[in-house]
């Protein structure tokens, strides 16, 4: 039974139509979860790979760096 009320009026769902209206939601309701998922999937994922190739670029920058670098106290 599904129960609506609406500008003070209500009306009563019941029997194969509270059913169909209930699976309806549910499946929109797994798509939407289902599209979220694969978008921070999505998004986890390119930042993963961002950082795996700017985290040795830096390091490598850090060493190159400190080979040019002068020496203190001159």
């Amino acid at each position: 039974m599904i129960v609506i009320e609406r500008n003070g009026k209500t009306t009563v769902i019941t029997g194969w139509q509270a059913w169909l209206l209930g699976a309806a939601a549910f499946v929109v309701a797994t798509v939407v979860l289902g599209f979220v998922f694969f978008v921070l999937l999505g998004v986890a994922i390119t930042v993963w790979a961002v950082l795996l190739i700017v985290g040795p670029v830096l390091i490598g920058i850090g060493l190159i760096a400190s080979v040019f670098q002068r020496p203190p106290g001159r």
